[in-house]
């Protein structure tokens, strides 16, 4: 099983790849983002594409690990026992 859920998230990325690749060779035209009175440079739309896409990868692997962070453990890690029979020794 987890074999496949590498696969597929391998299967995804390279989908992503594929995507900004198309869309950047088709889109060569130069964007700039506007928020509230600051604007950026201008960069071709594809590269701007990737640097969001890149942004999100991170941001999605970061907050992952901090929520997972809280439950103590990580996958495959057993817990101790900290409570032994005396009837074993």
């Amino acid at each position: 099983m987890k074999n496949f859920v590498n696969i597929f998230i391998s299967i995804i990325i390279a989908v992503w790849v594929l995507a900004i690749a198309l869309i950047s060779v088709q889109n060569a035209t130069l964007v700039s983002v506007k928020f509230l009175v600051f604007q950026s440079i201008q960069v071709p739309f594809g590269l701007m594409l990737a640097f969001w896409v890149a942004v999100g990868l991170v941001g999605g692997a970061i907050l992952l690990s901090v929520f997972s962070w809280g439950e103590g453990k990580f996958e495959g890690e057993e817990e101790a026992e900290f409570f032994v029979d005396d009837e074993d020794f």
